[in-house]
């Protein structure tokens, strides 16, 4: 990419998460120990909800997509941020940068709508249970995952190719531990105002939008379960929502920090924080949260581990 004063711009360099050397090598550990969980915790639930007949249901479906954009997003960030702690200079082609960056836009975006079609899927279930495997069926669950994904890539080369076919001022440091759009737009020669407005609204609209059919569909769930007269009734209907609405509490809490947070206390130090927790933290926390909280997962584990066991004496 030939940059406005005529230079050839190939690489960028990551300045990372610290620069302070003694902090590299913990952190190195740290973050090593959190990515491979977050690998095998995720991918176990991919193919658990996959090879397990009594997890094919549409929750577990949305599950395992759920589990596949965790492992997208943290994928597409943490071994390229691992680099940052082994070598001096940790450097990026220009079009691995604005892949990186697709690829995690388009995770991210997927992710929360995900997030929103299990919502709905929780709703159906506690509100009209006996339409459930009529209203949620196979081609509606696969209609509500494909429908994220595909906007999701849309939205992904919009933003990507936008940024990345602007001019360049020359500087090739990026001030973050992975290609993101606002450190990137810094470093653009060329008015981004633009593309700092398709960013503004289609990050404010996609946050609103997915978090507001999470909102109406848990009212409506609050209303139902108020309604119920058994007290077992209502414990069983708050069990099935626990682990999705502490995953939805923990994801949209930290999007809503860093994105809602007032211009004046906005830094980059703070993005690196709370990118750190959504890329990293996040994809660990959520297998955790759906096998320690659920029965069924937990189950399903006990009975391919037995099966493992049977295999491989």
């Amino acid at each position: 990419m030939e940059t406005e004063n005529g230079t050839v711009l190939s690489e960028f360099i990551l300045t990372g998460i610290t620069d302070r050397p003694e902090l590299q090598a913990p952190l190195f550990g740290l973050f090593l120990v959190i990515y491979v969980t977050s690998v095998v915790g995720n991918l176990g639930m991919v193919i658990l909800t996959k090879v397990d007949p009594r997890l094919q249901t549409p929750m577990y479906f949305f599950l395992r997509h759920l589990a596949l954009t965790d492992l997208g997003y943290s994928t597409a960030v943490g071994p390229k941020m691992l680099m940052n702690f082994v070598v001096d200079q940790n450097t990026i082609s220009y079009y691995m940068c604005a892949t990186q960056l697709a690829l995690f836009i388009v995770f991210i975006i997927s992710e929360l709508f995900i997030l929103a079609a299990m919502s709905y899927d929780r709703y159906v279930a506690i509100c009209h249970p006996l339409l459930y495997t009529v209203i949620m069926s196979q081609r509606v669950c696969r209609v509500l995952v494909a429908i994220p994904y595909l906007y999701s890539t849309f939205i992904s080369l919009l933003v990507t190719v936008n940024i990345f076919n602007s001019s360049f001022c020359g500087c090739n440091v990026i001030s973050h531990f992975y290609c993101d759009s606002l450190p990137i737009l810094s470093l653009l020669c060329s008015n981004t105002h633009e593309i700092e407005l398709i960013i503004l609204v289609l990050s404010g609209f996609n946050l609103i939008f997915s978090l507001l059919i999470v909102l109406v569909s848990y009212l409506l769930i609050l209303a139902a379960i108020l309604r119920m007269s058994s007290a077992e009734g209502r414990h069983k209907a708050f069990s099935t929502c626990g682990s999705h609405l502490t995953v939805v509490t923990v994801f949209y809490g930290t999007l809503i920090f860093m994105y809602v947070q007032p211009e004046s206390s906005h830094s980059f130090d703070t993005d690196k924080v709370a990118s750190i927790f959504y890329t990293l933290v996040i994809p660990l926390l959520n297998p955790l949260i759906y096998s320690l909280r659920n029965k069924d997962v937990k189950y399903a584990l006990q009975r391919t581990w037995k099966k493992l066991c049977n295999i491989f004496p």
